[in-house]
């Protein structure tokens, strides 16, 4: 068995350290499902970027981009590659399927991060410490190290979104206070829904976990993270996979011998961001995680940055108030 990815970790203000790279893992055909059901309710979902809702699912899970869960690539990163950092949610619908993969690989279960994230149909107070035992009995595990609201909006009838999340978050905080999350957090948060969880709530979340690569850089965000001590972690490193063909990164994996998936992580840890790529490949898990033995130069950093057009390839949380 390999030893652990030399991969530096962020710490949180829970007092966690979470490693910067790690494998995200989904289901493909069980969260197929869900957008036949998006199909058939789509007034219900007009939030969403509707055209390119299927590859949040294909781009942060341990899958191809033409789908499936794999175990043998889960195996094969913790086992092979170091990876020790596993993110996975209940609607990807692989937790059970996880924890096989995890007494597979053999490692301790004190030397793993797992994440897991929580559906907006488990939100309200006791739905979501009652979703937050299924998930840690489905992953085979006593606590969570991170646990995230999936998303902002809790479609909830008759009650406001803002309300929902509040009593949401106050679940989570007890969560975290009895030891079942060792940390807590959001994902596809904006500082407008970050702002009222400051005035409803009373602990900070430590994560904000949102679609993060050189098209989409949301830097007034990250900014606002780090103002509050909140750790910012990016998913969709590779845009869907369109940011390996574009010519600037293209020329520059040419420039550093490398291949422009590993010139997109490591740009995205080189801009302090906890990054989540993907692959059902063992070669391509091994590629992804051959990002800390170079460094990309700050003039080719804001080249990448200057790369930044607005576009969502996922989840666009902007109009959930």
């Amino acid at each position: 068995m390999a030893a652990a990815l030399s991969c530096p970790v962020l710490p949180l203000a829970s007092g966690c350290s979470v490693p910067v790279l790690g494998l995200a893992v989904q289901d493909f055909l069980y969260c197929s499902q869900f957008f036949s059901q998006v199909g058939r309710h789509r007034s219900r979902f007009l939030h969403f970027n509707y055209s390119r809702l299927c590859c949040v699912f294909w781009l942060v899970g341990g899958t191809s981009h033409q789908g499936g869960y794999s175990h043998d690539a889960v195996v094969h990163a913790i086992q092979n590659c170091g990876i020790r950092h596993i993110d996975t949610a209940k609607r990807y619908g692989c937790e059970s399927l996880l924890q096989k993969a995890i007494k597979e690989s053999g490692v301790k279960r004190e030397d793993l991060w797992l994440t897991t994230k929580l559906w907006y149909s488990d939100y309200g107070y006791e739905n979501t410490k009652r979703a937050c035992l299924e998930s840690c009995e489905r992953l085979g595990v006593e606590y969570l190290d991170l646990f995230l609201i999936h998303w902002p909006d809790a479609q909830v009838p008759g009650r406001s979104n803002r309300e929902v999340r509040a009593e949401t978050w106050r679940a989570m905080e007890e969560l975290y206070e009895k030891g079942l999350c060792r940390s807590i957090g959001v994902s596809n948060f904006l500082i407008s829904h970050l702002e009222q969880l400051k005035e409803d709530c009373v602990i900070t979340p430590h994560v904000d976990q949102v679609e993060y690569h050189p098209f989409q850089r949301p830097q007034e965000l990250v900014d606002y993270c780090r103002s509050r001590d909140i750790v910012f972690e990016g998913y969709c490193p590779l845009a869907k996979g369109e940011a390996l063909t574009h010519p600037s990164i293209v020329q520059l994996a040419k420039k550093y011998g490398r291949t422009p998936a590993q010139i997109c992580i490591r740009w995205s840890i080189q801009n302090g961001i906890v990054t989540i790529p993907k692959s059902t490949k063992a070669e391509r898990i091994e590629e992804n995680c051959k990002v800390f033995d170079f460094t990309i130069a700050e003039d080719d950093v804001e080249v990448l940055n200057g790369l930044h057009d607005g576009r969502h390839v996922s989840w666009d949380p902007s109009l959930v108030v």
